[in-house]
């Protein structure tokens, strides 16, 4: 998500250091609500978290304040090139520091242990150069048991594989580049256990990842206060209640210290005040106990009044009496069958298993797979408790694992996309591009003939996707793998062919095919748009996949991709019920030809841009320069592109597995189902946006061939017939207005609609058709 920002930044610098179209204050917001769960919240956990928190957004406003960063530009961090991974916290801004710096990690201090070094990074990089050290770089590439979690842990191995490959001049040239930051990043990857999985079993999240989320989770303080009521302080109260009873004469405590009792029970009474101070010592959980108006507290206070010889006190005497009737009278005197049958029901409440326990055992059995993989047997996790795995006696053998550990567990879930997909791990497209560079890394890196390269290449995309993306103006673009220098050095030793890109745009329809299939109704997220992209190059098509667009720091103009994806768009869309709809003149767009260089040095349109900003003019949006209006604007550039979709389905070739009618109608479920979420949600505005996205994606369906625009209509107004009243006065006009230019009508020019037949647009500079009218 893009930092708040004015949305028409001037591109100068502010005295601050900043560009002056970044807005600090939501960096100053960040820091302060770190502060406060810092300073306030009862966990310690995520009072640790928050002080991290603080620490990342400190750094970035001083690093602003005293000239460090550069809040805006791929690079900036002033004395970091482009190619250092940079440490980057919500909304895109860099902290000033790199990903690959800090304290030296273990397995970087074992190695200077061994090799007897000092445990200084500039040491170790002298030590990698070194002949010992290329030939241990060697065993790691020709084995795979290696892991790169940073692009940075590459290069040193991409070294040593030039350096083996008889390409030293490229090997000296990374080394010459890298140099200046040996002391400080991180150049050698991490040896693993063994070599990688099977490139195309993907996973969401680690074993290792899901088994420190779980040993993360603490008892629950309620469960845990009333487990010890029913273990430890109930029994104890009845050892009191019981060793009192002993002294009741007629229904009476006794009054004076010599009725009492005889020294065995006076015994007794020193006995049970020791195990009190070591039972409170040893259960911290429950505190009633400490409690003076508590009937155990009561007993114990009189007990221990009564040691001291000079016997009760009229008071204590009185309480005593009340606490001992009333424990009787509620549950019986202890032994009795009432008292029995309560105490027998107490425990085995205590007896249920706690999700704490239950989560260790699950921590055990997550332990001893690969940590840095997912897990290929989930069920083999989740089976049911065994003999010797619970950490004490409150497990019983056979117990069930909660569904809450189930749907935790699930997320580390290794197999196939679309295994993934099928068993619901993947719920949004947005998690499946989390997944996706998994698979697009063995396509990207495919054309490297040397199977060692090509495994190392793997690792790097792979590694370089984690890498976080910046908050970027003046239309610059994020900083792409081949600037990295190791990666631009191996790239001599590329050679695509008819068979490593026929590869690659199968991956690419493959993806396009399971992203249509599983999220119809969904705007394909950027992350994902940059794998396509990725894949499409591979193909040697240099297709115009465009992003979605940060209204909060739009630039007020397109680069000139955008123009070429919608001039896509109209080659398959020219006449059709999208075109109609959306009231385009795709024949008059496809004759556009002015890309040229622009104000910022990108290239871009300027007939593509005006055409954007009048439409946005003519649906009805007034005013210009905020955030609303810079919304309009991006959304029009959305409709005119299809946001891909015409890509996908025209040059790329994807096919959905059904039929386009079918995906139309889920998109039409997804509208109804966001529709009901609009009165009840907190922030209906972007509910609304994603309906109009859901509906702009069913428009685009319905104009593929095969499907019945007509049907589909007649079938949405009788579906609406059983929607709630608030439902239908949102779906209504929509679906009126879809009726309207499928019977051959149109939208007036001027933005102007009839209250039941509406074009559904998600952005508006007032107040959207969709919402509720604000209470006077």
């Amino acid at each position: 998500m893009a930092a708040n920002t004015d949305p028409t930044p001037d591109p100068s610098t502010s005295p601050t250091g900043a560009p002056t179209g970044v807005n600090l204050g939501y960096a100053v917001d960040q820091l302060a609500q770190a502060l406060v769960t810092a300073t306030t919240h009862e966990d310690a956990d995520t009072r640790r978290r928050a002080d991290r928190r603080m620490e990342r957004w400190g750094a970035v406003l001083r690093g602003v304040l005293d000239g460090k960063l550069t809040i805006g530009s791929r690079t900036p961090v002033k004395d970091l090139p482009a190619w250092v991974t940079p440490g980057v916290v919500r909304g895109g801004f860099a902290t000033g520091s790199a990903a690959a710096e800090g304290p030296l990690l273990p397995h970087e201090q074992a190695l200077a242990t061994r090799m007897r070094v000092a445990a200084d990074r500039a040491e170790l990089f002298r030590h990698h150069l070194s002949k010992h050290g290329l030939t241990e770089l060697w065993t790691l590439l020709d084995t795979g048991a290696y892991r790169v979690d940073l692009p940075e842990e590459a290069a040193l191995l991409t070294v040593a594989w030039l350096v083996r490959a008889g390409d030293g001049e490229a090997a000296s040239a990374v080394v010459e580049e890298i140099a200046p930051f040996a002391g400080r990043l991180r150049f050698a990857p991490q040896p693993a256990d063994s070599a990688p999985a099977d490139p195309s079993i993907v996973w969401r999240h680690s074993a290792g990842e899901v088994r420190q989320e779980l040993a993360a989770r603490r008892p629950n303080p309620q469960i845990e206060a009333m487990r010890e009521a029913l273990t430890v302080w109930n029994p104890f109260a009845d050892e009191l209640l019981t060793h009192w009873l002993a002294t009741v004469v007629g229904g009476r405590v006794a009054e004076r210290a010599d009725e009492l009792a005889d020294e065995a029970w006076t015994a007794r009474s020193r006995t049970l005040l020791a195990r009190y101070t070591a039972l409170a010592d040893r259960h911290r959980h429950c505190t009633k106990h400490r409690n003076r108006k508590q009937n155990l507290a009561i007993l114990r206070n009189a007990l221990a009044e009564q040691l001291t010889g000079q016997g009760l006190t009229p008071r204590t005497r009185g309480l005593l009496q009340h606490a001992v009737d009333s424990m009787v009278r509620r549950r019986g005197t202890p032994g009795s069958p009432s008292h029995t049958a309560l105490r027998a029901e107490q425990a085995a409440i205590s007896a249920v298993p706690t999700h704490h326990g239950i989560a260790r055992v699950l921590v055990a059995r997550l332990a001893a797979l690969p940590q840095h993989a997912g897990v290929r047997d989930v069920d083999a996790v989740l089976r049911p408790v065994e003999a010797g795995e619970a950490p004490d006696a409150t497990i019983p053998v056979g117990t069930a694992i909660p569904d809450a550990f189930r749907t935790a567990v699930r997320r580390a879930a290794a197999g196939t996309v679309e295994e993934l997909l099928d068993a619901g791990v993947v719920p949004s497209a947005e998690v499946l591009a989390m997944l996706v560079p998994q698979l697009a890394a063995a396509s990207t890196a495919a054309a490297y003939r040397d199977p060692a390269l090509r495994q190392l290449m793997t690792a790097t995309y792979r590694a370089f996707r984690n890498r976080r993306s910046l908050l970027l103006l003046n239309l610059e673009h994020q900083v792409q793998l081949e600037e990295l220098p190791w990666v631009r050095a191996v790239q001599a030793h590329r050679h695509a062919d008819a068979d490593t890109r026929g590869a690659a745009a199968g991956a690419l329809r493959r993806l396009g095919e399971l992203t249509l299939d599983a999220f119809p109704a969904t705007v394909l997220p950027n992350p994902l748009v940059r794998e396509l992209s990725t894949l499409g190059a591979e193909t040697g098509l240099r297709l115009p996949w465009v992003e979605e667009l940060a209204a909060d720091i739009f630039m007020g103009t397109f680069s000139g991709k955008y123009l070429a994806a919608a001039q896509i768009a109209g080659g398959l869309l020219t006449g059709s019920l999208y075109e109609r709809y959306y009231g385009i003149d795709y024949a008059a767009l496809m004759a556009v030809d002015d890309v040229r260089n622009g104000r910022y040095g990108a290239r871009t349109s300027p007939t593509f841009d005006a055409l954007c900003g009048n439409r946005a003019r003519a649906s009805g949006s007034a005013g210009s320069g905020s955030v609303a209006a810079n919304g309009t604007v991006i959304e029009q550039a959305q409709i005119l592109t299809t946001h891909n979709l015409a890509t996908l389905v025209g040059p790329a070739g994807v096919c959905p597995a059904g039929d386009w009618a079918t995906l139309a109608w889920r998109a039409f479920v997804k509208a109804k189902t966001l529709a009901a979420q609009v009165p009840a949600s907190p922030h209906p505005l972007p509910v609304v946006k994603d309906i109009a996205y859901a509906w702009r994606h069913l428009v685009f369906y319905l104009s593929m061939p095969g499907a019945d625009p007509a049907e589909f209509v007649r079938t949405a107004h009788s579906d609406a017939d059983g929607l709630p009243f608030h439902v239908q006065v949102r779906l209504r006009p929509a679906i009126g207005g879809l009726e309207h230019v499928v019977a051959g009508g149109t939208f007036p020019p001027d933005g102007t609609a009839a209250p039941d037949r509406r074009r559904l647009l998600g952005w508006s500079t007032g107040r959207h058709w969709m919402l509720p009218p604000r209470s006077t």
